[in-house]
């Protein structure tokens, strides 16, 4: 009688551990190695200088822009999406930026997004540089993301779930900012505030784990009209998750532009005052 496969001659057989260093996959070996003739690098350099800009402006923003620089994130009704939630400026120490209560969201999600994460990893740590594109002879001792602190990466999904606080504070500044002195107002902050709160919702909604969360987990899509109107709502994810980069920077990029506006209102650069069609500035 043969023996059970978890059992040889009276000891457990263990199952097959994941290898700990990364496969060595079919690119050409050496860093920067390839048979690519386009211009490959062009990208990861792009993606580097767009997420440093974002990196450099928000932590000046968010971090310093007050204490230092005495330029202030609310002025005339509006309001910097950096600084969703303004209660911390009773319960926190001054030393410590009220942003806090909201970045630290942000940059979960961010970070851990599976665009963002193939962005990152080859504009910042070359794991490839580019596809078809040898890496550099370290990341042959690389677990990948079953060790920490990549192994974090896999909370993406939970991020997803906080990551809908600061959207709801996003619009809810959207409605403050419509009402400014007790009359409605129609200018172009309001129009950069809805235009960011527009792209950072197409970007949460498109996410990965967002279209699991409405289409997973379901055997059959067409045994009853629940799973039907689930199947429909994971059609519309779908269709828009192909876009799901497009809108990750779209978004950030609106986030920075919402923030000079109100930064440049706080500094008298710009004047609300100012008259437009339909509103005022």
């Amino acid at each position: 009688m043969t023996a059970s496969p978890q059992v040889e001659q009276g000891r457990r057989v263990e199952p097959e551990q994941r290898p700990a260093t990364k496969p060595a996959g079919s690119a050409p070996r050496g860093f920067g190695s390839t048979l690519r003739v386009d211009r490959w690098i062009i990208k990861p350099v792009l993606i580097a200088g767009g997420l440093l800009v974002f990196i450099l402006y928000a932590t000046w923003s968010s971090i310093f822009g007050i204490p230092y620089f005495g330029v202030d994130y609310a002025a005339e009704g509006y309001h910097s999406p950096f600084f969703g939630i303004v209660i911390g400026e009773t319960v926190l120490p001054a030393w410590l930026s009220p942003a806090i209560l909201v970045l630290w969201i942000q940059i979960l999600f961010r970070a851990t997004c599976y665009y963002f994460r193939g962005a990152y990893y080859k504009a910042f740590f070359l794991d490839p540089p580019a596809c078809g594109v040898g890496e550099p002879t370290v990341h042959r001792r690389f677990a990948m993301e079953n060790k920490f602190p990549f192994i974090l990466m896999n909370a993406h999904r939970f991020a997803l779930y906080l990551a809908f606080i600061p959207l709801v504070v996003l619009w809810w500044d959207l409605v403050v900012s419509m009402v400014h002195d007790g009359t409605i107002r129609v200018g172009v902050g309001v129009f950069l505030i809805a235009a960011d709160a527009i792209l950072v919702s197409l970007y949460v909604f498109s996410c990965h784990s967002f279209r699991h969360l409405v289409g997973g987990g379901m055997d059959c899509f067409s045994c009853s009209a629940s799973t039907q109107r689930r199947h429909g709502i994971w059609g519309w994810v779908s269709r828009i998750n192909v876009h799901h980069g497009k809108y990750a920077w779209a978004s950030l990029f609106s986030i920075i532009l919402v923030d000079l506006y109100v930064r440049a209102i706080a500094l008298d650069i710009i004047s609300t005052s100012t008259p437009i069609i339909g509103g005022f500035l």
